[in-house]
Parts: C-alpha cells; structure tokens; sequence
C-alpha cells in the first residue's frame, strides 16, 4: 500500500460543514490526519472539541488526538454562528458522549512541535478562525518557515460576504489573526466563498448516501437539513454549501479548482468593510503574490468526488 501523500493537521471550529471535512480527510488514502487542533467559531471551542471528538468516534477513529484551543478572537469580540450550526455546532443530529477526551496540551503548543519536529512535513487546513495559527506564528518565529502549506477555507474576493455584505465568517471572527497569517510567508493557498458558493449539496445528494442505512449516512443527514434549512430560510438556496471540505480536497485533488497566485490582504480598520478579503488583481500595489487563490471550481465534479469517497465509510459502517 502506498503511504499517504500528506500528514494534516486540521484547525478547525466543528460545526456541520467542519466535520463533513473531517469524514472527507479520514475517508482519503492520500491523507493522514495527524491531530485536530479546534477553535471558537461556529460554536465555542469547548463545545468544538466535544464535537471533534464525536465525529472521529463516529468514523472509528480513536487514534487522531483532539487538542483544545483558543476561546476568544485575538481582539474582537466572541462570535459563534448557532443560527447557521445550531446550538451544539452539529444542526440536529445527536451523537453518543464520546469516550475519547481531549488531549492535555494547548492547541497551539501542539501545532508548534509538531510542525518543528516535521520540518517542510505537515500541511495545515484551516477552516474555522485563525486564531490558533496566528498565536504560533507569534509564539515561535520559526513556526511559518517549517510548514508545508496552509490551505485556508475563508474570505471573499469577488463574492459577497455571509457574515457582513462584505465579510466571509471565518475571517470576520478574528480579522487581526487572519492579518498575521496572511502576512506570515506560510505558503498558503486560499478557498474562498467564490468557489464555495458554487458546491452545493442536495437533499438528493443526501439520499443517495442514506441509501446505505449507517451511522455517518444518518448522521449527515440529520447535520445537513438543519444547514438546508438556514440556507432556504436566509440565503434563498436549496441544498447547502459545503465550503470546508473542499479545503480538504484540493491538499490531494488540486485539478478541482483554479488558481491564481495573488497578493491578498484583509481588512482591519474597524469600519463596515471590517474582515473584508480583496486581492491586488492589477498590481496597484506592486507586492509580489502572497498566496495561492482559488477562483474558479468544478463543482459537479468536485460534489460527485465527495460522495464517492463519503460514500465507503456508510458502506462500511452499514447496520
């Protein structure tokens, strides 16, 4: 068998979309997770890792180590999306109290060595706030140096935001961190709302993998109507958008997308374009390109890839 082609770490705010990433990533021969480091966003980071915890329980994976990590944004104030989540994070399914704990060490400590001891080694996705990733990057100068890649789910370049008119959710929660990140020199590819807003799952979608009568299969559907839902009630959309796990896709399926190397910054001024992500497409700024962006998706085939690889952990879990 041959080993995988990437060691993750995901930092993540468990909430629907988030852990429909972390099936993706566990159902993916091409990856290894390596540790799920969790943060305020979708829900609070203590209800976050609860949540984490239920997913790898839910998948048979007890061995991924679950760490805890920052409650609070860097400078704004907390801000979690329960309307969009639900109460716990995870819409209206309801998973077992998971038998695994979380691991002892900060979150934040734990990506620092592991990242230092597997220099050039560890890509990092992203998908909730990045305040985890900017305290690494101030606590350990070295820390950007010695990672692989970061993909980042976040931010809105030419789409409107789902935050604020102009703001996508994860970088609107902490702005400043996403400022330090952005700034760091990580190699960085970011996925934001411009090719996320184009993957929608349908309830059709959904059926096909209930077709399999298992735990994940169930469990998708009761997190995924509750998103439906939100997105019929306030965005006028039938199905949902499921942003994070194409984050995951494109770390071993980057023909997915399309890219485009780009100078990104965000804004942190404190007026109504608070958190708004813009790209210096003409160059007006003359800075040389700071991440990777993805604005373009085929999204039919990049939704048939995820139910192809969900789909085997139904299969296999089937009662």
């Amino acid at each position: 068998m041959n080993p995988p082609l990437h060691r993750l770490i995901i930092d993540t705010d468990p909430g629907i979309d988030d852990s429909l990433a972390i099936l993706l990533a566990l159902a993916a021969p091409e990856l290894s997770v390596e540790g799920l480091t969790v943060v305020s966003g979708n829900c609070t980071a203590a209800q976050g890792c609860r949540n984490a915890l239920q997913v790898l329980e839910l998948a048979g994976r007890r061995d991924i180590p679950v760490f805890k990590g920052a409650d609070v944004p860097l400078l704004q104030p907390l801000l979690i999306a329960s309307e969009t989540h639900g109460s716990h994070g995870l819409g209206y399914a309801e998973l077992p109290e998971p038998a695994i704990r979380i691991q002892p060490e900060h979150a934040v400590s734990f990506l620092i060595q592991k990242v230092l001891e597997n220099p050039g080694e560890i890509t990092i996705v992203a998908i909730g706030p990045l305040t985890n990733l900017a305290l690494a990057i101030r606590l350990e100068p070295r820390f950007p140096a010695a990672v692989r890649e970061m993909v980042i789910m976040g931010g809105a370049i030419n789409h409107g935001g789902n935050t604020t008119p102009q703001a996508e959710f994860n970088v609107y929660c902490d702005p400043h961190a996403a400022y330090i990140v952005f700034h760091s020199g990580i190699p960085i590819t970011l996925v934001p709302l411009d090719v996320t807003y184009q993957t929608i799952l349908s309830k059709s979608d959904v059926l096909r993998l209930l077709e399999n009568d298992a735990p994940v299969s169930r469990f998708i559907e009761q997190a995924t109507r509750f998103y439906m839902e939100f997105h019929a009630e306030y965005q006028g959309m039938e199905g949902c958008v499921i942003n994070d796990p194409l984050a995951v896709a494109i770390t071993y399926a980057p023909e997915l997308v399309d890219m485009k190397n780009l100078y990104v910054d965000v804004d942190i001024s404190g007026g109504v374009s608070m958190g708004k992500t813009f790209a210096d497409f003409y160059d007006f700024l003359k800075r040389p390109p700071n991440m990777r962006v993805a604005l373009g998706v085929h999204a039919k085939a990049y939704i048939e890839h995820f139910l192809d690889r969900i789909e085997p952990l139904c299969i296999t879990q089937s009662t």
